[in-house]
């Protein structure tokens, strides 16, 4: 950013970072994008869907707030799952303030515990979001939050039900209160600083998470090959990968129908997130046990 710039929002403008972290499907992604009011992380109701680090950013008159959104913390067996936890905590270790997120409706003691261990290297400032509150007694909420204000003194603790936006407000609030005055990092237009790529393939992904079944979703990694900007329309090209011939079966489907499907709508999500039209041609590879080697990981952007 320009000196200018940074004059410009000088005093009284607030700015920072914030990661959002959490165990495996609270609601992080949808959090993110309730925030911004726009689709800029993928949701499912499949755990472990975020895979990468996706930054949204929310910009007020006297404020920026970066949101990093991360993949699920947990307890890692397989090698893609230790990256992606890897991803997570490197995602935070620079961010001004921390969004611990908890599942009212579905807690993980163990998980829980790992979070509150990293928050405590970490040594940031860190706001307690109790998520899901629409689906359970106002009364077993205060249980909670006196169980964790007990556990890690934190900034605040803010009750929301992330998939109906209500409580983000309060949460706004609370985390202006700890951020520090600084510059403005990004355009005032932009929400997400992922590329255009980023967000076909992120798309792509989710289509797959929301119609497969069982674990055929997890074995998958999607990569855009071409993509070419005609006038208003822009022809993207892209390969979804699998790690088993058997799984390249399911992904095309019976007389291609599955792909046609997973094709259809991610478009129609593209088109109207970019306002123009989008031809998505998808293709189908085998590329054996990916998720278990560290090459084809990096060669697919899941480890560096």
């Amino acid at each position: 950013m320009d000196s200018d710039n940074m004059d410009e929002k000088g005093k009284g403008f607030k700015s920072g970072f914030v990661g959002i972290i959490g165990a495996p499907n609270v609601g992080k992604s949808t959090l993110l994008n309730a925030i911004l009011g726009e689709k800029v992380a993928i949701t499912t109701p499949k755990p472990q869907t975020t895979r990468t680090q996706v930054r949204g950013i929310l910009t007020g008159e006297n404020f920026q707030i970066v949101f990093v959104d991360t993949p699920g913390i947990h307890l890692p067996k397989k090698l893609l799952n230790r990256r992606l936890v890897e991803t997570a905590e490197k995602a935070v270790e620079d961010v001004d303030a921390l969004l611990f997120l908890v599942d009212v409706t579905n807690r993980s003691r163990k998980e829980e515990f790992a979070i509150i261990e990293l928050i405590k290297r970490l040594k940031k400032q860190v706001i307690l979001v109790l998520n899901k509150i629409d689906k359970v007694a106002k009364d077993n909420i205060l249980p909670i939050m006196d169980e964790m204000s007990k556990i890690y003194p934190f900034e605040a603790i803010v009750p929301i039900s992330a998939k109906y936006a209500d409580g983000i407000n309060r949460l706004l609030e609370e985390i202006l209160k700890i951020l520090p005055e600084g510059p403005q990092y990004y355009d005032a237009t932009t929400i997400t600083d992922q590329s255009m790529e980023d967000i076909v393939e992120e798309l792509i992904r989710e289509k797959i998470f929301l119609l497969a079944k069982q674990e055929v979703p997890y074995s998958t990694a999607v990569k855009v090959e071409e993509m070419k900007y005609e006038g208003q329309c822009v022809k993207i090209r892209a390969v979804i990968f699998v790690e088993r011939l058997s799984q390249k079966g399911i992904i095309i489907g019976n007389q291609g129908q599955f792909i046609k499907k997973v094709g259809t709508y991610a478009r129609m999500d593209l088109e109207h997130l970019w306002g123009k039209k989008v031809f998505l041609d998808l293709w189908v590879k085998v590329l054996k046990d990916w998720a278990k080697d560290e090459k084809q990981l990096r060669r697919l952007g899941l480890s560096k």
